[in-house]
């Protein structure tokens, strides 16, 4: 994927600086809500505190809050930079603990390159925090302040650099042994490299079973062996005797390869000289010691890992570290402890072993991914992550004997971890990786504005989408030329140029055999194509193109004309709809008919609710649907909610097996202890619901955007339902990335109906 200089710069400055921000978690509307949460409320818990310092964890964030620490002297592949300019990077560490765990973070820059320094300003600052995660500190330093601060402090502590690529990488080798039949006392280790994440990889794997005479370590000067001088105290625990003396020799010995050095050191005859079925871990980032493809054209019983999202086995060390602090923080661990690190590393292990959820196989385009040599370890998507790996850490600190406030229950606690985390919120993400997998043909019919042409050159950088330009060539190309946007290999069709006029002809001949029953002639059908949605949608239905995305300057109703027209509606439909999803913290919600239909009947509305069902089946979850009134099971009589009662009846009477109920309240829908407690007879009772349908239009419209604002979802939509084939109408107005999302779900869409 290609990232360029200014998007990067831009993501990190547009609107609110930064990647993350503190959000009041109480409520502070009224002045007693401030007497309570400041002066002088605030008062009581600092007195219980005060008297009993646990109850810290009573009163405040501190039992969920991990603080991310770095002095910038080994930032990535960027060295030492200094602190002001890792923060980027630490803020990017907090952002995936949140999204992966829910964890909040603070993240710390501390200008102390002197051991003495740091710890002791880290120490000063620890009571504030649950957990610390010491981020980019160059060793051998890391490894003084990390076993210092473990020492003098009682939280959890890891310095992921080390660790978590140790952990990941561990887990790799155990399911990789196990295909190739080796053991682990018997193999022969070669790791090239010897900074903070080689040697905690060479101190795990000893953990698991590797012998230390059988473990061989490089560094830039060589072999570390016994007759190596000023050895720093680390490396001379991994000293060996050996005649080896280059790489070159070693691999003609080694069972397993672990590089964390810098890419391309290693040839294919080198792979070519390994004993049989050779385990290699190319993890230099971002090219490997050696290519995947270099790697497999020489060893066809070869196990192969890199830390390339685009290859397979990622050693990613987001599958660790946020489960890790998860379980840890849950449990008021005192520390993470070797015994903590390894259950770690048998859950990842255990994880890829299972059966693989729909979603994941979706995300990576694959039809029936399953554990094998291509799949030792699970993918960073994987929504069983959180409670394979927390509680298994969670578990490892109580049998160890530092977890301060073990768990009782550990089917609750699992249960618990996936509704805090909100697992349907990795929806983007699925969509998104399978869209990449197999892109597609996208037709942007406003491809004479910025914003859309922004959109295509990011879906063709992230192999999203293969986009078709249409729109004056001069207009197109010129703003390329001036935004510097490279879209220079895109195809660019303008549909009133003379070089298009047999396509065209071609096109007036289809629209016109389908409308001349509905008062169309042939010369309004070869005007029509010269416009843009009609030569759009008439590209889709030919074949030509795979999608079509408009709408950014257009009336909704003259951009979804031409599609319907030309492409038709679906077989089985009666009525087409719109549809918005919005990404809030509980979960994607579904909306319908947003866009479409401004009074449907209780007919209508059945149809749309099956529609609607039958789409949000499409994203891979099970929808549960509320038909909205201002009125709950009878309590009003009006037009409206009779209506949505009448709908209900139908869909009950023809949809036994979908989750369906109304009328009823939107409060009610939302809230499942609520439904519960009022109307336990209802479907959606202890459910959570997820899918809104609306009376009309006017409250479709209104709703989504209300919640859009007020609770800061991101949109994606309007999605139009029921065509044919994929048309997606954009928003006026829409955002680079919100025509982005609308791309992604265009292609998906294609995936889906393929």
């Amino acid at each position: 994927m290609k990232v360029r200089k200014k998007e990067a710069l831009d993501y990190h400055s547009n609107g609110r600086k930064g990647k993350i921000e503190v959000i009041p978690s109480k409520p502070y509307s009224t002045q007693r809500d401030l007497s309570l949460a400041y002066s002088p409320g605030v008062a009581e818990p600092c007195l219980e505190i005060a008297k009993d310092k646990s109850k810290v964890y009573d009163y405040t964030a501190k039992g969920n809050l991990v603080a991310v620490i770095s002095n910038g002297t080994a930032v990535l592949g960027l060295g030492d930079i200094g602190p002001e300019a890792s923060k980027p990077v630490m803020e990017g560490k907090g952002l995936l603990f949140k999204i992966y765990a829910d964890i909040d973070v603070f993240d710390i820059e501390v200008d102390a390159t002197d051991i003495d320094l740091f710890v002791q300003t880290v120490k000063a600052i620890a009571p504030t925090f649950g957990g610390i995660n010491l981020e980019d500190i160059k060793a051998p330093e890391a490894f003084e302040i990390e076993e210092r601060l473990k020492e003098e402090l009682n939280i959890p502590i890891m310095h992921d650099d080390q660790h978590g690529t140790a952990i990941i990488s561990s887990a790799a080798l155990l399911n990789a042994l196990e295909l190739t039949n080796k053991k682990i006392e018997d193999i022969q280790v070669l790791v090239s490299g010897a900074g903070a994440a080689a040697i905690s990889c060479a101190k795990l794997y000893v953990s698991l079973g590797v012998k230390k005479e059988n473990l061989l370590l490089f560094d830039s000067k060589g072999p570390i062996t016994t007759k190596r001088e000023h050895l720093d105290k680390n490396k001379q625990k991994f000293a060996i005797e050996t005649k080896v003396k280059t790489l070159d020799e070693a691999f003609k010995t080694t069972d397993v390869f672990l590089g964390l050095s810098k890419g391309g050191i290693v040839s294919k005859e080198m792979i070519a000289s390994m004993p049989a079925n050779p385990i290699v871990f190319a993890l230099a980032n971002p090219d490997p010691e050696i290519s995947y493809s270099d790697a497999i054209s020489v060893r066809g019983d070869i196990i192969m890992a890199t830390g390339r999202s685009d290859n397979p086995n990622q050693v990613n060390n987001v599958l660790g570290f946020p489960y890790i602090f998860r379980g840890a923080l849950d449990v008021r661990a005192t520390g993470i402890n070797e015994e903590m690190k390894l259950a770690a590393v048998r859950a990842i292990a255990d994880l890829a072993k299972e059966s693989i959820p729909e979603e994941v196989n979706e995300a990576y385009d694959e039809r029936n991914l399953s554990f094998g040599k291509d799949h030792i370890i699970p993918k960073p998507v994987d929504p069983r992550l959180i409670y394979w790996v927390a509680p298994a850490v969670a578990q490892a600190a109580m049998d160890s004997g530092i977890a301060q406030a073990p768990i009782e229950d550990m089917e609750a606690y699992k249960e618990e971890l996936m509704i805090r985390l909100g697992l349907d919120n990795k929806l983007i993400k699925n969509i998104t990786e399978r869209a990449k997998r197999f892109p597609k043909r996208v037709v942007f019919a406003e491809a004479d504005n910025y914003k859309i042409l922004k959109a295509a050159q990011i879906a063709k950088d992230e192999g999203i989408a293969y986009p078709i330009l249409l729109g004056k060539r001069v207009n197109i190309e010129k703003m390329i030329k001036d935004f510097a946007l490279e879209l220079d290999d895109c195809q660019i069709i303008d549909p009133r140029e003379d070089s298009q006029k047999e396509r065209r002809y071609r096109f007036a001949d289809l629209l016109f055999e389908k409308r001349q029953r509905r008062g169309m002639t042939l010369y309004e059908s070869r005007k029509a194509m010269k416009e843009r949605n009609y030569f759009g949608a008439a590209m889709v239905e030919t074949g030509e193109a795979d999608a079509l995305i408009s709408g950014l300057t257009r009336n909704y109703r003259d951009t979804i004309r031409p599609a319907l027209q030309m492409i038709g509606i679906d077989e089985g439909i009666n009525k087409i709809a719109g549809m918005y999803i919005l990404m809030t913290k509980k979960g994607p919600l579904f909306f319908a008919d947003t866009t479409v239909n401004p009074n449907p009947t209780a007919r209508e509305l059945a149809d749309i609710t099956i529609l609607t069902a039958k789409i949000v089946r499409r994203f891979k979850v099970q929808p549960r649907i509320a038909m909205l009134s201002y009125s709950n099971f009878g309590s009003s009589e009006g037009e409206d909610s009779i209506k949505m009662r009448d709908a209900t009846k139908i869909l009950h009477d023809e949809q036994p097996n979908l989750i369906v109920d109304g009328e009823v309240q939107a409060n009610f829908a939302l809230n499942k202890e609520l439904m519960t407690d009022f109307f336990s007879f209802s479907q959606l009772a202890n459910r959570t619901t997820n899918t809104f349908i609306f009376p009309n239009l006017s409250a479709g419209n209104i709703a989504y955007k209300m919640v859009q604002e007020m609770a800061e979802a991101e949109a994606i939509g309007p999605i139009l339902m029921g065509v044919k084939k994929p048309v997606h109408v954009l928003q006026i107005g829409s955002s680079v990335r919100e025509i982005l999302n609308m791309v992604t779900v265009a292609v998906a869409d294609v995936q889906t109906r393929n």
